[in-house]
């Protein structure tokens, strides 16, 4: 009984519990890192001290998989009939591990008829257009062994029709999903999470959240961008009215051979619309009709192409136009939105 309440009381005198830790557990732990825990168990008997007691736990820090890709100028204002127009994206590595990302886009809103050749180029020197060295590179499918917390510049880049009108749009969504690294160069496997309970190698858990068209948990993320077409919205018309004629001079003229028509063409640019730039006016006359030079061209008139409204300017050709017509030709300026400008002259009907 003695024994036995010297050895309870020897028990009962640990002197000190000591636990250490190598590396310590922290969030963003290297998945593969193993973690050494150490406990020292130091006792005396009878007064004496005795020689400690250890024990040892090691483990391995599991993969967790986590993306965000993020959409970083948008929307991207374009014009239709341009092309290498650019939607800026960031894919960030929020795993503890390096990985690969398969990099997918898909067109979420707008008509496809009006946009094409939709690829994707790593932003080599991360200044959100498309260089020459970029061009160069050419266009991938993939991120190449991405370490863990890096940000990888992405660009999409996309031709606009020449069909497309302003305030077309179109939503492009980049998508990044993924996959098992290792193999430079080369897309590694799709990752997966580890099914069951965990084992004693690297299990692979998906932390992701949802994007614009992805779920939680699934090892992918997904964001979008816009394209915001901006377009002129013109309207040409041409009208023409009798001068004078032969017959009655000016008073109430009729359209008879040796009467002089004036054509008034106007070019009008809708409200909302952009700003028609390089506006140029192309006309090839009849040839029932001959150019009146002494009243020449006028540019930049106003909407009826009255008197005085315009300026003197423009060009005829004779025998330039289709057929070998007479060409009648002019430059108006800029037409913003909601502005009428117009181009107009006289002829003689044959």
């Amino acid at each position: 009984m003695k024994t036995t309440k010297q050895l309870l009381g020897a028990v009962s005198a640990v002197a000190l519990v000591a636990m250490s830790s190598t590396p310590a557990l922290a969030e963003g732990t290297s998945a593969g890192t193993t973690i050494t825990n150490n406990v020292s168990v130091s006792y005396n008997v009878g007064g004496v001290a005795q020689n400690a007691q250890t024990a040892t736990d090691s483990f391995t820090v599991d993969q967790r998989v986590n993306v965000t890709v993020t959409a970083i100028t948008t929307p991207v204002s374009v014009s239709p009939n341009q092309t290498n127009r650019v939607l800026a994206f960031d894919v960030t590595n929020l795993s503890n591990s390096t990985v690969d990302f398969a990099l997918t886009t898909a067109l979420a809103g707008g008509d496809a008829a009006d946009i094409s050749n939709i690829r994707i180029y790593r932003d080599l020197d991360g200044d959100r257009v498309l260089d020459d060295a970029e061009l160069a590179a050419g266009p991938i499918t993939f991120l190449d062994e991405v370490a863990a917390d890096a940000s990888v510049a992405v660009l999409v880049v996309s031709d606009i029709s020449i069909n497309a009108v302003n305030g077309d749009t179109f939503d492009v969504n980049l998508t990044a999903a993924a996959h098992a690294s290792g193999t430079a160069g080369t897309l590694g496997g799709v990752l997966s999470g580890t099914a069951g309970g965990n084992t004693a190698g690297i299990d692979t858990v998906l932390f992701d959240g949802s994007g614009v068209a992805d779920g939680d948990n699934d090892g992918r993320f997904s964001a979008q961008g816009r394209y915001s077409v901006s377009g002129a919205l013109l309207t040409v018309l041409k009208s023409s009215r009798v001068v004078s004629d032969p017959v009655n001079l000016t008073n109430n003229p009729k359209a008879i051979p040796g009467a002089t028509v004036e054509y008034c063409i106007t070019v009008a640019n809708a409200s909302g619309a952009a700003t028609a730039t390089d506006v140029n006016l192309v006309d090839d006359l009849p040839d029932d009709v001959t150019f009146a030079s002494a009243f020449g061209i006028f540019v930049n008139g106003d909407a009826t192409c009255s008197a005085n409204s315009g300026t003197a300017g423009g060009n005829f050709t004779a025998g330039a136009g289709v057929g070998g017509r007479d060409r009648v030709s002019g430059a108006l300026s800029d037409v913003a939105a909601g502005q009428t400008r117009s181009l107009y002259f006289q002829v003689t009907i044959n």
